[in-house]
This record gives structure tokens, C-alpha cells and sequence, in this order.
């Protein structure tokens, strides 16, 4: 069966890039990368780019609104995500 996991951040409570708590923090997701490759049940997975970059689409009543920067404003946001598959 196949699995998406979504990777949610609070991009303000996140050590700078580069440094070495940054390095620290990316651990965990790096273990979790190799857990995956090694059990071979990783089928894909990408970070995505942040949310100032993104591009919000909507259909209204057959006209697509196309509007810069992401929709709603929330504390964390969508960061990455694996799509699984596992036996159970």
C-alpha cells in the first residue's frame, strides 16, 4: 500500500541555513532518508521551496485567479513530503 508523509516546519523556529545547529536539525531527516532508501520503500520524495515562492491557483465560475505568495497564512507550512510503500 502506498503512503504519502507530509513534512510540516515553522520556517521561524528553524536554526539558520548552514549552520551547525542547521546541520543538527536536518538529522533526523536525514536518518529518516536513509531508513526509507535502506527498507526500500521509498518511492519518491522532495522538498518543496518556500512558501514565499509560491503561487496560489483558483476557479471561479470558470475563470482561473492566479495570486502570488501562498493563500493562507499559517504558523507552519508544507516543507516536503515522501510518497511510501509499505507492506502494512
Amino acid at each position: 500500500m502506498q503512503y504519502i508523509a507530509l513534512i510540516y516546519t515553522d520556517r521561524d523556529l528553524e536554526p539558520k541555513y548552514g549552520s551547525a545547529e542547521f546541520d543538527s536539525y536536518m538529522g533526523g531527516y536525514m536518518e529518516a532518508n536513509k531508513r526509507f532508501r535502506d527498507d526500500k520503500v521509498m518511492v519518491a520524495g522532495e522538498p518543496l521551496e518556500a512558501p514565499s515562492t509560491a503561487t496560489t491557483l483558483r476557479i471561479r465560475n470558470g475563470k482561473v485567479e492566479t495570486m502570488d505568495g501562498p493563500f493562507a497564512e499559517t504558523k507552519e507550512q508544507l516543507g516536503g513530503f515522501y510518497i511510501l510503500d509499505c507492506p502494512n
